[in-house]
């Protein structure tokens, strides 16, 4: 008995460390593809998994697209893209309820029996990832053998979820910020190299910005590299003597 209840105890802190771990990730300013890699071999430690796979909504297609997973086998890796409401992963982030199934490889709803059956899966238990009731994808968890998932292993699960949905949100929303502040400085330099070729050439402004779109097709070099060159010369030639 005290050998189980340390046990318990074991589990319990690991638990609670790998809640604390992804947590962090909230606020951790991870770039998104290093986040969700995190997360899944968290998963994968704390579950005990064969696999664990992160997948995200594409809301242009509605199709869940594997983004992470601790996983080597390139056949589950390279799975197609899962429908809204198709499979089991579909009818999770459809219904924003996790299912759990003993044996994929006998449930008809599951789309890829056999990649289950030559990388030797057998019980998952696949919970939605949500932010405010809206679902942006699934976090999978498959064993190798048949397994009944307990109500506290669930309960986990869903916590890591719940997580993980907010740190991916986040990190979703700053990169959109990043994106947009990049734009943003683009568009500026861009606008000030104009004026300079305009002025030096003698031509129109709308002249200028063609030249530049011409130069960065010519060159194969990003518009914003095309003004900043422009913009030195400028410095350059404005700091001699």
């Amino acid at each position: 008995m005290a050998k189980e209840k340390k046990e318990h105890y074991q589990i319990y802190v690991k638990q609670i460390e790998a809640l604390s771990k992804v947590a962090n990730l909230i606020t951790s300013g991870m770039y998104l593809e290093e986040l969700l890699r995190l997360i899944v071999n968290v998963t994968a430690e704390i579950m005990n998994s064969k696999i664990s796979s992160l997948m995200l909504l594409d809301p242009d297609t509605k199709e869940l697209v594997v983004r992470a997973t601790q996983s080597i086998s390139e056949a589950y890796n390279k799975k197609p893209n899962v429908r809204l409401g198709e499979g089991i992963a579909g009818i999770v982030a459809k219904d924003n309820k996790a299912i759990t199934v003993i044996d994929v490889r006998e449930d008809s709803r599951y789309l890829n029996q056999d990649i289950a059956k030559k990388e030797g899966l057998c019980s998952l238990a696949s919970v939605p990832l949500a932010v405010k009731g809206h679902v942006i994808g699934v976090l999978n968890c498959y064993t190798s053998s048949k397994h009944k998932f307990t109500k506290p292993e669930l309960d986990v699960l869903n916590a890591l979820a719940n997580q993980a949905a907010v740190a991916i949100e986040n990190a979703e929303l700053d990169l959109r910020a990043r994106s947009a502040e990049e734009a943003l400085t683009t568009r500026k330099l861009v606008e000030r190299a104009k004026e300079i070729l305009s002025q030096e050439a003698n031509i129109l402004p709308s002249e200028a910005y063609r030249l530049i779109q011409k130069q960065s097709m010519d060159k194969r070099k990003t518009m914003r590299e095309i003004a900043e060159a422009i913009i030195l010369a400028k410095d350059i030639k404005s700091n001699r003597p």
